[in-house]
């Protein structure tokens, strides 16, 4: 059986490098797709914290203006990036968990519906690996409380290949998060581990445990991990 690949960043990155990363491994698989010849690579997650940045989802592409924009750049503090991940617009940032699977859904004969409550159950169970109750709602994303997000969802595929993933609030500074309407749902709010007074874990940590409940419900127990700096160095040496 092959494994799940974790490709983990040790320290807060910018977006562009992950969607670097993230780009190159997506082009190499939909380049062994048939009728190519080339190996199907392994299933693949890539785990990080970002830089402060806000990113919006493909149907915002081109709507948010310049002033808008530059009030969420807030001086230089954050960037502003446009995404091709569904939903709207988010904040991600150090004390976050963001993990990036890069699957073929074909080969793993997993349904796009199935793959999101997938990623949905594999949240909720590493939140209850810290004593953490989460659940799901009419909303997207995983909540503590129909009014509490801890937890956003946001994926891309292309030819049944996934992109992009979750965001997971460990012990992010909530302030960012006051500046959005975030996910675009009026009324509501965001939690973190922290604000539920879980505190004191490493984000790498709680990315562990997440990539292992996701590799057990894709049934790829075997879990292979890669520094993230060194797997780029090899990544460049093969082109």
């Amino acid at each position: 059986m092959r494994p799940l690949v974790h490709i983990h960043f040790p320290r807060p990155i910018s977006y562009r490098t992950a969607q670097s990363l993230q780009e190159t491994l997506v082009s190499r698989f939909l380049a062994s797709k048939p009728p190519s010849s080339l190996p199907a690579p392994p299933p693949h997650i890539i785990t990080a914290e970002f830089n402060p940045v806000y990113t919006c989802g493909r149907r915002e592409i081109g709507t948010v203006s310049a002033e808008q924009q530059r009030y969420l750049q807030h001086g230089g503090q954050a960037e502003f990036v446009e995404a091709l991940r569904g939903g709207q617009t988010t904040f991600h940032g150090p004390g976050q968990l963001v993990a990036y699977p890069i699957i073929d859904l074909r080969t793993q004969k997993i349904t796009p519906r199935d793959y999101v409550c997938l990623l949905e159950k594999s949240l909720i169970a590493t939140c209850a690996r810290y004593n953490i109750k989460a659940m799901t709602t009419e909303h997207t994303g995983v909540w503590t409380t129909p009014d509490d997000k801890i937890a956003a969802l946001g994926v891309h595929m292309r030819r049944n290949i996934t992109s992009h993933g979750v965001g997971l609030n460990v012990n992010t500074d909530l302030w960012w998060f006051g500046r959005i309407v975030a996910c675009g749902l009026e009324g509501k709010r965001t939690t973190s581990f922290e604000r539920e007074g879980v505190e004191g874990l490493e984000v790498s940590d709680v990315g562990r445990t997440f990539v292992g409940e996701l590799g057990e419900r894709l049934g790829l127990d075997a879990i292979e991990e890669r520094d993230a700096e060194e797997y780029i160095r090899e990544l460049g040496e093969t082109r």
